[in-house]
């Protein structure tokens, strides 16, 4: 009977051997998992300046990219503004504009530090987009002279218009007016901390409007309207000349700037329409 009992229970442990030994392996791979997740987790909670700069580089990039793929077109942009605010707006703000950044740290929303790595994000951002896209253009095959022969060309970015030679005043206009609306309707949407949606459709809608009133303006010169600086360096439009920095950043930068703070004086004049 001694005999039974030890090799019934040499036999049992031996049984379990193999379930403990996978319970051990699960463990250890699930407290390694645990322990890269928290490894990334502390590193997000200690420095989380840069989770935001991530989100502003993701989100300039993406609003490059519809730029340039839809052609600037403002129904584009609308949708595509809306949909990166839904993705970034609670990481980072989604400001996707330096002129916006500019304008929010001059009424003193963000820290100067803050906006300086805003700005950077942004501008790597919309160079990624830029290079992404001339990459895959540089993958199209070739038009031979039988399709050319038909109308067919080969496939390019879109650029902005040239400066209109003597008209530049007027694009410096439609940038400046532009991206009035554009800081206004920031500085508006930056206020709505509960409808996330609400927000994105309030920026969206916004950028839509300032877009058509601009784009529309400049057309008439032959020009060309982006109201933001970051994006009009993936369209060609920033150059090391005294006017494209002027139109294409000094004006948005002044813009956004009075935009924000019309918005700041407006609402504290008013009185909600209680009255």
């Amino acid at each position: 009977m001694a005999t039974k009992k030890a090799v019934s229970k040499s036999v049992k442990t031996s049984a379990n051997k193999p379930t403990v030994t996978a319970t051990k392996t699960s463990t250890v791979k699930a407290v390694r998992a645990t322990g890269s997740k928290n490894l990334v987790g502390s590193v997000l909670k200690k420095a989380p300046f840069i989770g935001t700069l991530v989100a502003e580089f993701i989100g300039t990039l993406l609003l490059a990219v519809a730029f340039i793929a839809g052609q600037g077109q403002p129904i584009i942009v609308l949708f595509a503004i809306a949909g990166i605010v839904l993705l970034v707006g609670t990481l980072s703000g989604a400001h996707l504009n330096p002129a916006v950044t500019i304008g929010a740290w001059v009424t003193r929303r963000i820290s100067g530090l803050r906006a300086l790595g805003y700005v950077i994000a942004q501008f790597l951002g919309a160079l990624a987009a830029l290079g992404m896209l001339s990459a895959f253009i540089g993958g199209a095959p070739a038009v031979d002279a039988s399709a050319q022969a038909y109308g067919q060309a080969a496939p390019a970015l879109f650029h902005a218009a040239t400066m209109p030679a003597g008209k530049e005043w007027y694009v410096f206009f439609a940038e400046l007016v532009g991206t009035i609306v554009v800081g206004f309707t920031m500085a508006s949407a930056l206020r709505e901390k509960k409808d996330r949606v609400a927000a994105a459709l309030t920026v969206g809608l916004g950028v839509f409007t300032a877009l058509l009133l601009a784009a529309s303006a400049a057309s008439y010169v032959s020009g060309s309207a982006i109201l933001n600086p970051a994006v009009a360096m993936s369209l060609s439009a920033l150059k090391w000349q005294v006017w494209p920095l002027a139109v294409y950043v000094l004006a948005p930068v002044i813009g956004g700037v009075v935009g924000f703070f019309l918005q700041d004086l407006l609402q504290v004049e008013s009185d909600g329409g209680n009255n």
